[in-house]
């Protein structure tokens, strides 16, 4: 059973699998755990004395359970991604570093990349934007004139409009930027930043942290966004709810 009230050992299950077909019917066969759950651990257990699993001792771990681990993943992973260019890369961008610039895109004059840096295809870069290291960024995405980018994921689609500043984010899909839009990512005091899961105030044990932020968003231009404010898919009318947001923020902390 998953979070087992009694663990054999102290040893962690990494939730990485290779599955075949099997474990369907095994799956289908396992009832509801004492949390009214199906579990996946009680089904990998049925399959188990069925036919021969296989384990794989993990001599580092890196978990992903909180928006924010995305951005301690990139920090891991990035480095060690080969450079490779497919893209476009007009005279007068610049690029240093390990970057990754996938096919159809085109790096605007004026562009400027340090890496570690990866970029999808079919974007469009720049012109005169500055992208800072573990930078990564997915397919269709628009960074404008005279946008910085720091430390961030950016999902596909999404279109960050020029004179805006995005740091120590999470940005989902198919969003949009009004001209001018400010990410903040370090409180004055430069403590923690405080973050929401589920709905509940937590400590980040971040001291940059950005916002995180849900698919289809949009903001209005001049939009500033509070350190660790989450916004929730397909949200318009920014300014007004950040503003609120701003206010309770400034009572918890």
């Amino acid at each position: 059973m998953e979070k087992s009230a009694n663990p054999p050992s102290n040893l962690a299950n990494a939730g990485i699998y290779f599955f075949k077909r099997s474990i369907f019917a095994a799956m289908r066969s396992t009832p509801l755990s004492e949390r009214g759950e199906y579990e996946l651990t009680d089904g990998l257990n049925r399959l188990a004395s069925q036919e021969e699993i296989r384990i794989i001792r993990l001599e580092s771990w890196l978990e992903i359970g909180r928006p924010w681990d995305i951005l301690a993943a990139n920090m891991v992973m990035l480095p060690d991604i080969k450079p490779s260019i497919s893209g476009e890369i007009e005279q007068g961008a610049t690029l240093s570093g390990n970057v990754s610039i996938g096919r159809g895109t085109i790096v605007r004059s004026g562009s400027y990349i340090v890496g570690p840096v990866l970029i999808g295809e079919d974007c469009d870069i720049g012109p005169n934007c500055y992208i800072r290291p573990t930078t990564c960024i997915g397919d269709k995405v628009r960074i404008g004139n005279a946008v910085e980018v720091k430390n961030s994921a950016i999902m596909n689609g999404s279109k960050i409009g020029h004179l805006s500043y995005v740091g120590d984010s999470i940005i989902g899909e198919n969003c949009n930027f009004g001209a001018g839009t400010i990410c903040s990512n370090l409180r004055h005091d430069k403590g923690n930043i405080k973050s929401f899961i589920k709905g509940e105030r937590v400590d980040s044990g971040r001291r940059k942290l950005g916002v995180i932020m849900g698919d289809n968003v949009m903001t209005g231009i001049n939009t500033s966004i509070y350190p660790g404010t989450v916004i929730t898919t397909g949200f318009r009318g920014l300014p007004a709810a950040i503003h609120k947001g701003l206010v309770q923020s400034r009572k918890e902390a």
